[in-house]
């Protein structure tokens, strides 16, 4: 029996864009205004008949009605009620999901109230260093504004992605040569040195620099990327403009990360790039060396591959450090990762360091019942000359354990073996496993009760 789809925001948003009123939305579905209505307030579920219609009358991608954001802001929502300011029992999951898919806007409302608050509370954590000072003041944090700015769009900058598909479309192959022809049609002129930044661009003199010690697939894209500040300038300005930036300083970390956007897709444009990730059964490795690019990039590249007329694999990537710190992260699957604290440390991606050189497969669950296949692998990236530190970091790629078959990492994998799936959580504040090993923190919601005659694991026991 198919899955009843509830979309009551979606449908109500897709009206609302297209400025219509609901008796001229509900003759073009094909139904009366009160079941849209009701549909509208999720009381019923979408029926065959106005899915076929939003396809048909306005060319709508269908897969959108179970798009993730509905368990992204319930996994969202969720940790936020971890933090200890909310004292009183937690709200049930089925009304977390119920504000999740009925009032979308006031869930991410609560979610960037819960944002201000805890910002706010570390600033006045250390106010005693601002006192006296007459530019202190409390400000939010831009680089979470942003973050969520590309977890919300799925990683997926349409327009963006389309304009580099057109670049690297007209440059036939010569992906470096097509840049730095349009950089000089702009008047910047291209050096390579051995010291400094890994890019410098002076606008005065329009001599824009690039370390020589940086790996071929860094410079390519770095020259990618200047092209985008440079020729794509009015395009990243309208996107920006769109997502309504809260501070300049969002902004302006917005612009860098729509550039570094474009320089990926540019160096492995989506028509191209899907094709051969299907073909190679997404082996980093040979498209990695097919599009001249790093196994970060394509591991990176793969978790956007979410237009909606050509999806690829729903992938979470992620990037993390020695000190188990996320340093960049995305999910177009259900899995969310953890917005405050470390993640999970029964993840394959903190056991990469461990092995350096080899990829890492893991078959993961987490307490949602949902089931994961996981790659992980260390990346150096050497600082180019004696006493500069390398810097190395793990990545991880992974998708639902129903795509492992497309997948090369994934054969011979005990994919039917229940036994075989680690448990894995979000954070241990959320996590209602009751006898993991590695738990840090009791979770929020349970009841502790401590027997001073018997340990355990744990030093307490969850009720």
């Amino acid at each position: 029996m198919p899955k009843k789809v509830y979309a009551g925001a979606k449908l109500r948003e897709l009206r609302q864009r297209l400025n219509m009123s609901q008796a001229v939305y509900a003759q073009h579905l094909g139904v009366s205004i009160p079941y849209l209505s009701q549909m509208e307030n999720n009381n019923r579920p979408v029926s065959t008949t106005v899915v076929l219609a939003l396809a048909q009358e306005f060319g709508f991608d269908v897969t959108e009605l179970q798009s993730g954001d509905e368990a992204r802001l319930v996994g969202d929502m969720r940790e936020a009620l971890a933090d200890p300011i909310f004292a009183g029992p937690t709200p049930p999951l089925a009304d977390l999901r119920l504000a999740a898919s009925n009032a979308p806007a006031l869930a991410r409302a609560f979610l960037e109230l819960h944002t201000a608050y805890r910002q706010t509370h570390e600033s006045l954590a250390s106010l005693d260093e601002a006192l006296g000072r007459e530019d202190s003041q409390l400000s939010p944090s831009p680089w979470e504004e942003v973050r969520d700015f590309f977890h919300y769009c799925d990683n997926y900058i349409d327009a963006v992605d389309h304009a580099a598909e057109r670049f690297a479309t007209k440059a036939d192959g010569d992906i470096d040569g097509a840049a730095r022809r349009a950089l000089a049609e702009s008047g910047v002129r291209v050096v390579h040195y051995d010291d400094g930044a890994i890019r410098h661009y002076d606008p005065q003199t329009h001599v824009l620099s690039l370390s020589t010690k940086s790996t071929p697939a860094t410079q390519r894209f770095q020259l990618l990327l200047q092209v985008a500040l440079i020729k794509q300038d009015k395009l990243l300005e309208a996107t920006l403009d769109l997502a309504r930036f809260q501070s300049p300083q969002a902004r302006g970390i917005a612009k860098v990360g729509l550039a570094n956007y474009f320089a990926g897709a540019a160096m492995m444009p989506y028509r191209a790039f899907l094709a051969a990730a299907q073909e190679t059964r997404h082996d980093l490795e040979r498209l990695a060396d097919q599009f001249g690019a790093s196994l970060e990039q394509v591991a990176h590249r793969l978790s956007t591959l979410q237009r909606p007329s050509a999806k690829g694999i729903p992938f979470f990537f992620v990037r993390v450090d020695p000190a188990g710190t996320i340093t960049k992260r995305h999910s177009a699957t259900k899995l969310q990762f953890a917005r405050f604290g470390g993640a999970c440390p029964l993840w394959n991606v903190h056991s990469a360091f461990e092995t350096p050189g080899r990829w890492l497969r893991q078959l993961a669950q987490t307490p949602d019942g949902v089931r994961y296949f996981c790659l992980a692998r260390d990346v150096s990236k050497p600082g180019g000359a004696w006493g500069i530190p390398t810097r190395r970091y793990a990545i991880g790629l992974g998708c639902e354990v129903k795509h492992a078959s497309a997948l090369v990492y994934a054969d011979h994998m005990m994919v039917e073996h229940a036994a075989a799936f680690v448990p894995i959580g979000i954070s241990c504040r959320i996590c209602e496993r009751n006898a993991c090993p590695h738990r840090s923190v009791p979770p929020l919601a349970s009841q502790l009760r401590v027997d001073p005659n018997e340990r355990g694991m744990l030093p307490y026991q969850l009720e």
